[in-house]
């Protein structure tokens, strides 16, 4: 089986780049059978809250390079 596995990585890293997240999607999802639905509708709910919020200019979107800059001093 590992043989299997490795001639299958060998061959998934040929495909495009548009095909491996395709593939990585669908393998992904297929570990994931007990998705708990209420999460998920939460989760989307959260993210659509926030949308607003940076639509509305409620809240200022700080860049990653910036926050993350700040992680790395408060890490020290």
């Amino acid at each position: 089986m590992a043989r299997l596995a490795r001639e299958l990585e060998s061959q998934a890293l040929k495909l495009s780049r548009k095909e491996r997240a395709r593939l990585a999607r669908r393998l992904i999802s297929s570990l994931d059978q007990d998705v708990d639905a209420d999460a998920e509708r939460l989760w989307l709910a959260e993210a659509e809250r926030r949308l607003a919020e940076l639509k509305s200019r409620k809240v200022t979107a700080i860049p990653a390079e910036k926050v993350m800059k700040k992680v790395r001093s408060a890490l020290r």
